[in-house]
């Protein structure tokens, strides 16, 4: 017990939001009286989030390297006035309509990350002017209207769910969702092997490895976690669609940031500019790319938002840059740049989400809930720059 504890002490940072988050599930669970737990819930909960879990995967590289992107609410708002227009109005096929907003995204982006990288803006001036130019050109677009209906196949993007290709299990008056359930075992499996063949790199290098007890209770908690969310998930009506893109976004990014000579490049850069310069990285072209990620994302978010609301409409995505930037810090990212993970970022997001949600059950005006969202980024980032101090110091 104690190795564990003092494993906890060492890893605060990558333990402590994962932990906070599992608390503030079981407190709001206690005070609804179970109903925070309902699969209905706790799905709704995914699908209201899934836009700014999206939005914190790419804000998460602009953290690495000690920036934010502010425009990214207002990408929001003009992709999906687009989509209105060609898809409501001209009645264009609504799979070319979300190709023709992934572009839209990209020269976005590219437009920022050509003023931040090579015309050397500061990130925080070109994604501000972002932040009015696009959503001023979105207002205009839809000329103070809401756009809808879409049609139902772009709906389903954000409100579908993925079919049961074994039918179902009666329990009951509940039908078990089957196909999720398998989805779920071979998700945990791959974790497992994953975790084995990580641990078995490191002492063939001769790392440093957590003892093999608390290693097993690390990787028997994550399964039995990720068992019982699914279990949940199949006994409403299976794994939402947003999920799994969620998914292939989380792994993707992670598999990238951590694995691959661009997202090292991305920590170099956020780690030191100069050092990184010197070691022949092209941080000018990282920065391009990074913000021109971001705005693809966006694009990406813009589609779920729109689909999920079935409108498009000139308010969209106020404030959704700040739940992005809030969801990075409170999961771990540093403030100056060169840490964070995009677990952590996601981890922040649902941490955010559950107080929402929580907040919402039971009673809590909105007004509160944004006050006391304000103070928990404020604890975060000050713990991140304390925790930044006594490392310096010792």
């Amino acid at each position: 017990m104690n190795t564990l504890f003092a494993l906890l002490r060492k890893n605060i940072r990558q333990y402590g939001m994962v932990i906070a988050l599992a608390v503030a599930m079981i407190f709001f669970g206690f005070l609804t009286g179970g109903t925070f737990f309902r699969p209905v819930n706790l799905t709704n909960l995914v699908l209201q989030n899934s836009y700014v879990l999206i939005l914190a995967v790419g804000m998460l590289l602009c953290t690495l390297t000690g920036n934010v992107d502010l425009s990214v609410g207002s990408v929001v708002c003009l992709v999906g006035a687009v989509l209105g227009v060609v898809v409501v109005d001209f009645h264009m096929n609504p799979y070319m309509a979300m190709l023709i907003a992934l572009l839209m995204g990209a020269l976005i982006g590219m437009w920022q990350g050509f003023w931040i990288a090579f015309m050397h803006v500061p990130p925080f001036i070109a994604t501000l002017a972002g932040m009015l130019m696009f959503r001023g050109i979105g207002q205009v677009i839809l000329q103070g209207q809401t756009k809808a209906p879409f049609p139902r196949e772009f709906q389903m993007i954000a409100s579908g769910y993925i079919p049961d290709l074994f039918g179902g299990l009666e329990i009951g008056s509940v039908t078990l969702h089957l196909f999720s359930i398998v989805i779920g075992l071979v998700v945990i499996a791959f974790i497992i092997v994953a975790e084995i063949r990580a641990r078995n790199k490191q002492k063939s290098y001769n790392f440093d490895v957590i003892p093999v007890g608390v290693w097993i209770i690390k990787v028997v908690g994550i399964s039995v976690v990720l068992m019982a969310f699914t279990v949940v998930f199949a006994l409403y009506r299976g794994f939402p669609n947003i999920l799994v893109l969620l998914g292939i976004l989380i792994v993707g990014y992670q598999f990238i940031a951590s694995r691959t000579v661009q997202g090292r490049h991305i920590y170099a850069l956020g780690g030191n500019i100069k050092a990184a310069k010197l070691s022949g990285i092209k941080t000018n072209r990282v920065m391009f790319w990074i913000y021109t990620n971001m705005a693809i994302l966006a694009a990406v978010a813009a589609i779920v938002y729109v689909a999920r609301l079935n409108a498009a409409n000139p308010k969209a995505g106020q404030n959704f840059e700040m739940d992005a930037i809030a969801a990075c810090y409170v999961g771990g990212s540093a403030v100056s740049g060169g840490i964070g993970t995009i677990i952590g970022a996601v981890v922040g997001g649902l941490f955010i989400g559950v107080l929402n949600n929580g907040m919402s059950l039971i009673g809590v005006s909105i007004d509160w809930q944004q006050a006391i969202k304000g103070f928990v980024l404020l604890v975060a980032v000050a713990f991140d720059l304390y925790s930044k101090m006594k490392s310096s110091r010792s």
